[in-house]
């Protein structure tokens, strides 16, 4: 991810229930179409006993948009009705970043 300071990052943080049949397929579809979204800027995940999900966004405009887009809805109601038995959300402001690498 290129550095564009300042910019926001969602934090999603879950635990799946036991019927996750279909999640893998629609959280890749929301990736892909969160893509397409203006301002959107990249997403990392990783999923053990939590999932930690987070994408990174130029305004909070944009938070804003995805958060109402259509099949987005459609999703979280999903997620809320069989994939996930807890979740929180973190909306926060980076405002520095660096990397290491080897």
């Amino acid at each position: 991810m290129e550095a564009r300071e300042p910019y926001y990052a969602v934090i999603f943080t879950s635990r799946l229930t036991d019927n996750i049949e279909g999640y893998a397929e629609i959280a890749e579809q929301m990736n892909e179409l969160a893509k397409q979204e203006p301002g959107y800027i990249d997403f990392e995940s990783a999923r053990d006993e939590i999932g930690i999900s987070i994408s990174y966004w130029e305004s909070l405009e944009a938070i804003a948009n995805w958060k109402a887009n259509t099949e987005h809805l459609f999703a979280q109601e999903k997620g809320i009705m069989d994939f996930y038995s807890y979740y929180k959300v973190r909306i926060c402001l980076v405002e520095r970043e660096y990397d290491f690498y080897r």
